[in-house]
């Protein structure tokens, strides 16, 4: 049993996620980050974001300014860090996450440390008679998975996404790439796996703040896109697996009008290889995934490791402390498909001659700006695809191309990834309309 659980790992999670962790000597400082040109300073405020209950710390929850495209996510312990430029004195901060009820924090009653914000859970009252309600919860699961074909796109599909992912010394920014992306999305009902073709993509990479070791996030996009539980259930439930996990009905609310249970789901306690624990939004009257937040259970850091850690020098050890997932699914004219995941992953990086330990994290989000058919359903050759192994920031050359990013030639961690797909909409558009690189 527990050979043929660490075989399902082994061949699923090294492909979806893999750090890869090399020593560079002699770097010098090749790209700076273009936000230090700016002259504005901002405040820090930092906190964690909790369930009001059970005083658990919520992933993955939003903070925004209203008003502003300025907006931070809570990682897997629930804590932020959201930055505000001086100029902002009279604002309202808005607190969000799936199934609870949103709260409106005026800024001047925010501290610069140790906020603590608690949400409600936004329950619906069910009718004690409910004939369609499920009674078993991994039965809801398993039907939800089985219907992919019928609930979401059945078409091939060609889509544009914008893709991030930073790399933070502890919570300073030392890598950050960016990337619009063509996404060639097969059926849902097809075994087909999804092709990606780079548009275009930058970096801006400070290598003085790494001491000696580099760390780089092998696979790109296709860490954010094989988070789509719904096209690849085997990079989370692989057959066979499911039964390794114990499903639990969490609570009923309404999420954009819809009726939605939450399950929990977290590994059986007979089970000792690392697999997962979190939460499933199924609309319950279609039997859909609307949205999934989970995390991978690390208590043992060895084998954790060996999931994600490529190749390090011999004289390092690197762990993972914490890893977290989120996908969310939009819907058009009744079917549904992948519109935006989040990966959030945190290293230990313990030098054996040195004394302190250095702590990295690293977030990956893609967010699909646009899709349409298609028509012919072919996808790119193999030469013009991105290969799963990719280092976006070893592939993305500078700023290479200020006339596509316009306007937006500054990367801007800080502010969300809509506000970044929105100024390039236009861009986008100009390049369809001289035919170029086949962007949708």
């Amino acid at each position: 049993m527990y050979e043929r659980c660490h075989r399902i790992q082994k061949k699923t999670l090294t492909v979806i996620l893999s750090v890869l962790c090399v020593l560079a000597f002699g770097t010098t400082n090749v790209f700076a980050f273009q936000q230090q040109e700016k002259t504005e300073n901002y405040k820090q405020y930092k906190g964690e974001v909790i369930d009001a209950s059970s005083k658990k710390a919520l992933v993955f929850a939003t903070l925004s300014v209203e008003g502003t495209n300025i907006s931070t996510i809570t990682n897997t312990e629930g804590s932020f860090l959201l930055k505000i430029p001086e100029s902002i004195t009279d604002a309202t901060v808005v607190v969000s996450f799936l199934g609870y009820k949103s709260k409106n924090i005026p800024l001047s009653q925010l501290k610069p440390n140790k906020n603590r914000i608690s949400l409600i859970i936004s329950v619906t009252e069910l009718s004690e008679v409910n004939i369609n309600a499920p009674k078993d919860a991994a039965a809801l699961v398993k039907e939800t998975l089985a219907r992919k074909g019928d609930n979401y796109f059945d078409d091939p599909t060609l889509m544009t996404a914008f893709y991030r992912e930073t790399i933070k010394k502890r919570r300073k920014n030392v890598s950050l790439s960016e990337a619009v992306v063509n996404i060639y999305k097969t059926p849902y009902s097809s075994l087909r796996k999804d092709a990606v073709e780079l548009y275009k993509a930058r970096k801006s990479t400070d290598y003085s703040k790494l001491d000696t070791v580099a760390l780089k996030l092998q696979g790109g996009p296709f860490n954010t896109l094989y988070v789509d539980i719904i096209k690849y259930p085997e990079y989370i439930f692989a057959e066979g697996s499911i039964s390794d996990y114990k499903f639990t009905f969490s609570r009923s609310t309404r999420i954009n009008d819809k009726l939605i249970y939450v399950i929990k789901f977290k590994q059986l306690e007979t089970i000792t290889e690392p697999l997962y624990t979190g939460e499933l939004f199924i609309d319950v009257e279609n039997r859909t995934l609307t949205s999934a937040i989970y995390t991978l259970n690390i208590t043992d850091r060895e084998k954790a490791a060996r999931l994600f850690v490529r190749r390090k020098p011999a004289r390092v050890d690197v762990w993972p402390t914490e890893v977290a997932y989120r996908v969310d699914y939009r819907e058009k004219g009744g079917k549904w498909y992948y519109g935006y995941s989040n990966v959030l992953l945190e290293f230990k990086v313990d030098w054996e001659d040195k004394l302190f330990n250095s702590v990295y994290s690293m977030t990956a989000e893609m967010a699909v700006t646009d899709w349409e058919k298609n028509i012919t359903g072919e996808l790119p050759k193999n030469r013009e695809r991105l290969k799963k192994s990719i280092i976006l920031s070893d592939e993305a050359l500078g700023f290479s191309d200020p006339d596509f990013w316009g306007e937006y030639n500054i990367i801007e961690p800080e502010k969300s990834i809509e506000s970044a797909i929105k100024k390039i909409q236009r861009q986008l558009r100009r390049s369809k309309a001289k035919g170029g690189a086949s962007a949708p």
